[in-house]
């Protein structure tokens, strides 16, 4: 009983395998590949719990390969070489497969050392990573290997998992099982996708369950109680992170506040509310911006307070924050005029300035034209006149488009009729 329940319960069988159906279900890619016999080097992406360890022992049970196994995590150059030279021994005679848990935290030189041995088919790789493989690992193994995504599995998946767990842990205890109404749904929909971390939740749930030496009973209170607060997926300085903060933004500039509210859920949930509180002050200028500019102090002032209040509370303001950009009008003319004249900046463009705008009030005598001509439009009727302000060779440049908002649309009608 010491190993865990997830393991113990670990499918030997495609069929077995939970989820995952759009790589290993009937005719699909993976599938048809592994029952092929001939494995090519995979990465296998995607988070924990999925599956990606499970299917990769069962490539490894079903190849005549000799099977070597290394976790990034306490893998060394050593380790690599060591298996680099099984290649010569009989037991290599069918090549090696080098099962690669948690890729990622392999650095570049470790990495690089498996390349020569991927290239030439001694060694054949399925690496499995949680994070985004393009961020994490060598492009030269990239390039050597195909991509396979894996998805956080579906409650519906789920339960059926769930349920065979439970009566598994309870035929090895000797023990009859009575469930609550409901325990396995909120097992199912609480993990987050995660089926080790469902059965982890079933094993605390029977190892805590109510015994009276014949019936093991479990309870919605056991259920709740046990159910991991942390199945909610959520890295801070991974994919999820950015995810959901991409989500955020997406869902406020196409002015869907049920999903911009959900999202800030999650980040509050997360304890986050700085990330949150970021983007949310970007939103302001980047996608509502002059389509209702008072929405930038409005949200300042939901920060400040969500700040000052702390969680739970702030989850208050940031919410009122998210819901109002969400449904205030659009405008991203800010962001275009002042990108557009940032590549001119950095294309080297900005050069100079209009005589009359240079701070100077005494001309030397070297300067070839006398006097600033500088004038003052509040000293012209409607506190306008026409005069040049970008430099000679951006002179006529137009970085700025009115949005086709109200508040725009009115300031262009103003400034029509006064430059008339």
């Amino acid at each position: 009983m010491g190993t865990p329940l997830a393991e113990r319960i670990r499918p030997t069988a495609l069929d077995d395998v939970v989820g995952q159906t759009h790589l290993v279900g009937e005719g699909k890619p993976l599938r048809r590949i592994i029952e092929s016999g001939r494995i090519p080097n995979m990465i296998f992406y995607g988070p924990s719990g999925v599956g990606k360890t499970t299917i990769a022992r069962i490539i490894a049970k079903r190849t005549d390969m000799e099977l070597h196994k290394l976790n990034g995590t306490s893998a060394s150059i050593s380790d690599i070489k060591e298996i680099i030279a099984q290649t010569q021994t009989f037991g290599g005679i069918n090549g090696i497969l080098l099962y690669l848990d948690e890729i990622q935290y392999l650095n570049k030189k470790q990495q690089q050392s498996l390349l020569e041995y991927i290239e030439d088919g001694s060694i054949t790789l399925i690496a499995s990573t949680t994070e985004n493989p393009y961020f994490y690992v060598y492009n030269a193994i990239i390039s050597r290997c195909t991509m396979f995504e894996f998805k956080p599995v579906d409650p519906d998946d789920i339960r059926s998992a769930v349920r065979r767990a439970f009566q598994f842990m309870a035929d090895e205890l000797g023990r009859k099982l009575q469930l609550s109404g409901g325990v396995v749904e909120h097992i199912s929909h609480g993990c987050g996708g995660d089926v080790r971390k469902a059965m982890n939740t079933v094993e605390l749930c029977l190892l805590s369950a109510d015994d009276d030496g014949s019936v093991l009973k479990v309870t919605m209170d056991t259920a709740n109680a046990l159910t991991q607060r942390s199945n909610m997926r959520y890295d801070r300085d991974g994919d999820e992170h950015y995810d959901t903060l991409s989500a955020l933004q997406k869902s406020i500039r196409g002015s869907d506040p049920d999903a911009a509210v959900h999202y800030a859920a999650r980040l509050c949930e997360a304890g986050d509310i700085i990330s949150l509180s970021r983007r949310l002050l970007v939103i302001a200028s980047e996608d509502i911006g002059l389509a209702y500019p008072m929405v930038v102090p409005i949200v300042k002032a939901c920060v400040d307070s969500a700040m000052q209040l702390g969680l739970p509370e702030a989850r208050l303001p940031l919410a009122e924050a998210a819901i109002l950009l969400a449904t205030a009008p659009k405008s991203n003319s800010a962001i275009m005029a002042v990108d557009m004249a940032l590549s001119d900046v950095r294309k080297g463009e900005a050069t100079g300035f209009p005589r009359a705008l240079q701070n100077k009030h005494f001309d030397g005598d070297e300067a070839a034209e006398k006097g600033q001509h500088y004038l003052y439009p509040h000293d012209f009727p409607n506190h306008w006149v026409q005069q040049q302000y970008l430099p000679d060779n951006l002179a006529g440049r137009k970085y700025y488009e009115y949005g086709d908002n109200k508040t725009e649309q009115m300031s262009k009608a103003y400034w029509e009729k006064i430059k008339k």
